[in-house]
Order: C-alpha cells, then sequence, then structure tokens
C-alpha cells in the first residue's frame, strides 16, 4: 500500500474515498502540510496502489496502514471514513483522534437511519462497473459536484485528477461498493475513546448532513460542524476547511477553532455534542437549522431528494 509522506509536523493520516486517491485532496494538502506531516493513504486497488492486490476490508486495510504509520489522529473523507473509524475504535493508542468528513458508519437506509443512500443506488453502481469502469466513475465524480457552488469546475478538477495514476481496479471499486453497502459501526460508537470531528456539508447529494450530525450525536467526546459545500468540500472550502481541522487538531495558528468543552445540547438526540458557530464566509454550522432540528433524523428517506445514477 502506497503512503505519500509530505508536510512538517506532528503526524495526521488521511484517507480518500471511493474511486479516488489522496491527491484529490489538492488545496487542502497544501493548507494542512505547513502544520503537519501528512501521511496520505492510497487505498489498495486505487491510486498509487493500483497494482496492490490486497483485499479492500476495514481490518487488514487498517493493519497495513498502522504497521506504516506513527499513531496520529486519523481523517476519513467518505469511503475513507469506514477505515479511519474502524482504526479509532480498534486501535485508540495508534489512531489518537478521529475526523469524520462527509461520512457516516453507515451509508445505507434503514428503517432506523432514514439519511441514508437508496440502496439500489449502489447496486446501479455495481451493474455499472460491469459494463463501463471508466463511465461510471465520472457518473460518480458528477454526484460528488452535485450541489456545490461551483459544481463544473469542481467536476473539472476531479476529472483531470481521478485518473492521474490510472484506473482504479474492478475489483476494488467492486469491494468498496460492498463496504458502503454492508458496513455499520454504529452499535460501536458510544465506545469511541478519542476525540472526534464531524464535518457535513449541507450541500451534500451523497451523504446526508443529518446522517453525519445523527452519527456525532452518538459518540462521547465528539464535536460537529456543516460546511456550506458539496460533498468534496476541500475543492471549493480548504481554506476553511483546513482550519476547522487544525483547529480540532489545536494547532496555534486556529486557536479561534480550538475545540470547546463537552456539554449538554438542547436536543435530546444531541446529548453529548455542543454545537458550536463558526463565523465564517465559508462554513454554515447550521444557519438554516434550530439546534433541535438540525440534529433530528429527517422523515424516511432523509428529507432530500435521492439522486438518481
Amino acid at each position: 500500500m502506497h503512503i505519500d509522506i509530505r508536510g512538517d509536523g506532528p503526524p495526521l493520516v488521511m484517507i480518500h474515498g471511493w474511486a479516488m486517491h489522496c491527491g484529490l485532496f489538492g488545496a487542502l494538502l497544501d493548507r494542512l502540510a505547513a502544520q503537519r506531516t501528512l501521511y496520505l493513504v492510497d487505498l489498495p486497488g486505487h491510486g498509487r496502489s493500483r497494482d496492490d492486490d490486497s483485499p479492500l476490508d476495514l481490518e487488514s486495510c487498517v493493519a497495513a496502514i498502522v504497521a506504516q504509520t506513527p499513531p496520529a489522529p486519523w481523517l476519513g473523507w467518505s469511503l475513507g471514513g469506514l477505515f479511519a473509524l474502524h482504526a479509532a475504535l480498534t486501535r485508540p493508542t495508534q489512531a489518537t483522534a478521529l475526523l469524520m468528513l462527509c461520512s457516516t458508519p453507515r451509508f445505507v437506509h434503514a428503517p432506523d437511519w432514514p439519511q441514508g443512500m437508496d440502496v439500489e443506488i449502489f447496486r446501479r453502481f455495481e451493474a455499472g462497473l460491469q459494463d463501463n469502469l471508466h463511465a461510471t466513475v465520472e457518473r460518480f465524480l458528477a454526484l460528488e459536484t452535485l450541489g456545490c457552488e461551483h459544481a463544473k469546475a469542481g467536476l473539472r478538477a476531479l476529472r483531470t485528477e481521478v485518473f492521474a495514476h490510472g484506473d482504479p481496479t474492478s475489483t476494488a471499486l467492486a469491494d468498496g461498493l460492498r463496504l458502503l453497502e454492508e458496513s455499520d459501526l454504529r452499535a460501536a460508537l458510544p465506545t469511541l475513546q478519542v476525540p472526534s470531528l464531524w464535518i457535513g456539508a449541507r450541500r451534500d447529494r451523497l451523504v446526508d448532513p443529518h446522517a453525519v450530525a445523527a452519527a456525532a450525536a452518538l459518540a462521547p467526546q465528539s464535536r460537529h460542524l456543516q460546511l456550506d459545500s458539496g460533498h468534496a468540500p476541500f475543492l471549493t472550502h480548504a481554506d476553511a476547511l483546513g482550519e476547522a481541522i487544525l483547529g480540532f487538531l489545536g494547532e496555534p495558528s486556529a486557536s479561534d477553532l480550538s475545540p470547546l468543552p463537552l456539554g449538554e445540547a438542547d436536543a435530546p438526540t444531541a446529548r453529548r455534542v455542543r454545537e458550536r458557530t463558526i463565523r465564517s464566509t465559508c462554513i454554515s454550522a447550521y444557519s438554516r437549522f434550530s439546534p433541535s432540528s438540525a440534529l433530528r433524523a429527517p422523515s424516511p428517506g432523509g428529507g432530500r431528494k435521492k439522486p438518481s445514477v
């Protein structure tokens, strides 16, 4: 498994999403590398790990990453969040803090998880991989930028970078979809021993921001914020996202965003989450929601129109 190392300072492990690689974090890497040593993981079958045919499952991948990285906070975007969360749950001395970026412990809709995606979306992607891998990945890129303020520019940026190291392998893509469809780590969240930051995106059309907030409410020592962006906030809000990450990690340059002590929230479902408002032109922390409605599960279907694939 290829892990690129860049930057200077305390370590931070970063893991990309489905069909991607860590080069896609783009400008966010420049922002973080000024104060952190970044360990940028390309999962098996992706990016510069394209020739790694190791199985794409949570335990074996986390074990391989741990073998190549020092104890550090772990950040996972989308699918990458499942690996980061698994590491924090099973190896808290190695994954010393958790940052979940547009990611949740369960991605698929269920009666007790109405914010999840329709499983049919994943099955359409699975079928698409059999017909045209390249076109299926590009269709997914379009969904990632759907709702983004500058969707066309974001889509161009993703298309330029995503195949920079060759196509991800069909096996890895199928395994990734299986993880997204079948994983459910919600039951373990109350046992999480490390501090966590859960970052949702108001315009996200893949991972409902209500699901991110609901997941944060299940974890002790959790913080939650919401960006006014789409599913890939590092494309459009790199500076604000970088400040929020560094603030959570306690960097002096972002002391104004340092974590708040935990307290009881007004919403019954958010007892372990304190909502904070970050004043920034790039961040909208529940500007359109009351504290109670922000963390309340929406009506079945997530209260939003599901994207068609």
